[in-house]
C-alpha cells in the first residue's frame, strides 16, 4: 500500500506558493541558507552540466543598485537574503581548457540547458525555503539592465544573470494567485485549441482576485495582461547582451 503520509503536505506546500514582498528583520541562519543551496544542487541537471552559480549579495550599496536596476523594488534591499542565479558555462569551459580542448562557444543548446538548470535549481531552493517558513520573490527585472548587473557581480564571459531571488521571513500573508484551469494546461495525445469559454471564466476569476486584492482599485484580467506583455517588444537588449557574453545562439 502506498504511504501518503508525506505526499499531501508536499502537495499543499506547492499549491500554497505566493510571492512575498514584505519581510521581517529576522535573519536567515547561515546553516539553513547553505542547506537551501544544497537542496538546489540536488535538482536535475542536463548531462550533469551543473551550469549554475549563485551569488549572495549582502553589500548594501550593491543591493541598492540592484533594487534600482530592477525598477525600484524595495524588497531587493529589505529581504534578509538576496541571491542572483546565473547560468554558468565558464566553469565547463575551464574544464575544456584543462583537457586541452576548446569549448564550442555560442551553442544554443548549451545556453538552453544552462538556463533550464538555473530554473530547476532555483525552484528546489524555493520549495525548500517555503517548507522552512520562509517567503520568496523572484526578481526577473534584473534583466532590465543585465550588463550593469554583470558589472556589479564581475561576471565573466559565458555567465549571465537569469534572475534574482529575495528570501526571508514573511511580514504579509497574501492570497494565492489563481492559475489557469488544469484542463487548459493538461492535454491528451495532441495540442488542443484554446477554449474561449474556459478562458473567459478564468478572466473573471482573475478579475475577482485583483479587485479583492486591491480593494476594488484594479480591474484587470489575464488575457489583457498577456496582450500587454506579448503585444510589445520585451527587453530587446537581451540578444545583443547575450552575444557579447558568449551566448551566440548558433
Amino acid at each position: 500500500m502506498k504511504n501518503n503520509t508525506m505526499t499531501q503536505p508536499v502537495l499543499e506546500l506547492l499549491r500554497s506558493h505566493r510571492s512575498i514582498r514584505k519581510f521581517t528583520e529576522q535573519p536567515v541562519e547561515e546553516s539553513l541558507l547553505r542547506d537551501l543551496i544544497t537542496a538546489g544542487q540536488s535538482a536535475a541537471t542536463s548531462s550533469n552540466l551543473q551550469g549554475v552559480s549563485v551569488i549572495r549579495v549582502r553589500n548594501p550599496e550593491t543591493r541598492r543598485a540592484m533594487a534600482e536596476l530592477a525598477g525600484g523594488q524595495a524588497y531587493v534591499e529589505e529581504a534578509a537574503e538576496f541571491l542572483v542565479f546565473c547560468a554558468d558555462l565558464n566553469r565547463s569551459g575551464w574544464c575544456c581548457e584543462q583537457s586541452g580542448k576548446t569549448m564550442a562557444d555560442g551553442m544554443t543548446e548549451h545556453f538552453i540547458i544552462a538556463t533550464v538548470d538555473v530554473a530547476l535549481f532555483a525552484q528546489n531552493v524555493v520549495v525548500a525555503a517555503e517548507s522552512e517558513g520562509l517567503g520568496i520573490c523572484y526578481i526577473g527585472a534584473l534583466r532590465n539592465d543585465p550588463q550593469q548587473v554583470s558589472d556589479l557581480l564581475a561576471l565573466p564571459d559565458n555567465v549571465y544573470p537569469v534572475f534574482g531571488l529575495c528570501l526571508g521571513y514573511p511580514d504579509q500573508d497574501p492570497e494565492c494567485k489563481p492559475r489557469l484551469p488544469l484542463d487548459a494546461i493538461l492535454m491528451e495525445e495532441h495540442y488542443q485549441p484554446v477554449n474561449a469559454e474556459r478562458m473567459a471564466e478564468y478572466d473573471e476569476t482573475m478579475r475577482t482576485y485583483y479587485q479583492r486584492r486591491t480593494g476594488g482599485k484594479l480591474d484587470r484580467v489575464w488575457s489583457q495582461e498577456m496582450s500587454a506583455l506579448l503585444g510589445k517588444e520585451s527587453r530587446p537588449h537581451m540578444r545583443e547582451f547575450l552575444e557579447k557574453k558568449g551566448f551566440k545562439m548558433r
